[in-house]
């Protein structure tokens, strides 16, 4: 009982990390002081529990817990975290603190999600099946996100089109203006991206345990990072180069057509995405 409970607030303390990524991701972008500073303070509780987890373990094996690979990566992750609050309590480097943090969340989910460690076959795959249970969710909940950007970019099309046509009738006022349909459209791809790039990070550590023959040329994988790759195309443009209107609502819904075409064509060509097909 207690090793599954130590287990449980390990999966409670990637959720959170996961929470406190998504929002680092927002600021990294934004330049949003209060989702800095609620990642911050998540960041600090993910700390605060893996310093205690950490004390667990040194209590537990009566040595400093780095002799053995998984020992190490836990070590490693508790490194990053503790370096990511220093840098960005103390040099305000944001661009590093949010890189940083998506190589720990990695590091701590290979520790927390590989089977390898546990001596209990049942629990090493509940811990699997979990793992591919988050894979999913997150992956389908970043689509969500993807799919309503898609409506209020189709949204603004048809607005542009009324207003450029001079249609004054009912349609055009309840419908939105233009810049908040936009901006709306962006926030969506905005949370939509670190949420999928999460999910691949889990998923591929899925594979790596159950597929460990896999084919990095699997359709549904390669298809995964094509959809990655256009929408941080997306946001390039419109945080970066500060593009917007027409020519950037065409894009987000070519992007989320490739996001249809990844999620019901490239499933069924699949070698291991079994459950799409």
């Amino acid at each position: 009982m207690g090793d599954l409970y130590i287990t449980r607030l390990h999966e409670g303390t990637i959720v959170i990390y996961a929470v406190s990524v998504l929002l680092y991701f927002i600021d990294f972008l934004n330049r949003n002081r209060m989702a800095n500073k609620v990642a911050f303070w998540l960041l600090a509780f993910v700390w605060g529990f893996q310093t205690i987890f950490l004390l667990y373990y040194m209590f537990d094996t009566g040595r400093f817990p780095v002799l053995t690979l998984f020992e190490g990566l836990y070590f490693y992750a508790w490194v990053l975290v503790t370096l990511s609050l220093a840098i960005n309590k103390l040099l305000k480097v944001d661009f590093i603190v949010f890189f940083t943090n998506i190589l720990g969340f990695m590091i701590m989910a290979i520790h927390t999600f590989a089977p390898v460690q546990y001596d209990s076959n049942v629990m090493s795959d509940q811990l699997v099946s979990e793992l591919l249970l988050i894979h999913i969710t997150m992956a389908i909940l970043s689509y969500g996100a993807f799919s309503i950007s898609f409506v209020f970019s189709l949204l603004y099309l048809i607005q542009y089109d009324l207003l450029k046509r001079k249609k004054w009738g009912k349609l055009l006022w309840r419908i939105s203006d233009l810049s908040r349909l936009d901006y709306w459209s962006y926030i969506l791809n905005v949370v939509g991206v670190p949420m999928l790039i999460l999910s691949l990070i889990l998923g591929l550590q899925w594979a790596w345990i159950k597929v460990p023959d896999l084919a990095w040329y699997d359709a549904k994988l390669l298809g995964s990072f094509i959809v990655l790759a256009i929408y941080s195309i997306y946001l390039y443009l419109k945080a970066g180069k500060g593009m917007h209107g027409k020519s950037l609502s065409l894009l987000n819904i070519a992007s989320f057509l490739i996001v249809l075409i990844n999620f019901f064509l490239s499933g069924k060509l699949s070698s291991f995405h079994f459950w799409y097909q």
